[in-house]
């Protein structure tokens, strides 16, 4: 039953840090238009505890790209230039990192609903 426990976990550590990360990408993209908003990254990690092969989100760090200058000389921040920084969310990527988190959401899920099929199946051998 071992294999079977560390299986369940490894799949819901997953689904637990792609959800955190989607969580975070929706941040992003409500934050694009937002005046010197910097994107959130967080990394994957080996989770300790739960078992080989479980991951979970390491701490959230901005990333440092440039950010944007707008130029909107009507903007109340805009410089004697007539622009201003703008955030460093390009709406493209947190799109296709959505797409990713979303898969291998489903993947985990996947996996959680294979391992509880397998187990249903064991037990109904036994059963007989």
């Amino acid at each position: 039953m071992g294999d079977y426990a560390n299986t369940l976990a490894v799949a819901a550590s997953g689904m637990e840090a792609q959800s955190m990360r989607l969580r975070y990408i929706s941040e992003n993209v409500a934050n694009a238009d937002t005046p010197g908003y910097r994107r959130k990254v967080a990394p994957f990690e080996a989770a300790m505890g739960d078992g080989p092969g479980a991951v979970s989100l390491g701490d959230v760090t901005l990333d440092p790209a440039d950010l944007t200058r707008v130029y909107d000389p009507g903007n109340p921040l805009a410089g004697p230039d007539g622009s201003y920084d703008g955030s460093n969310v390009d709406l493209v990527m947190e799109l296709q990192d959505a797409r990713e988190a979303q898969r291998s959401y489903e993947a985990n899920l996947k996996l959680f609903d294979q391992a509880r099929q397998m187990s249903q199946g064991l037990l109904e051998l036994l059963r007989r």
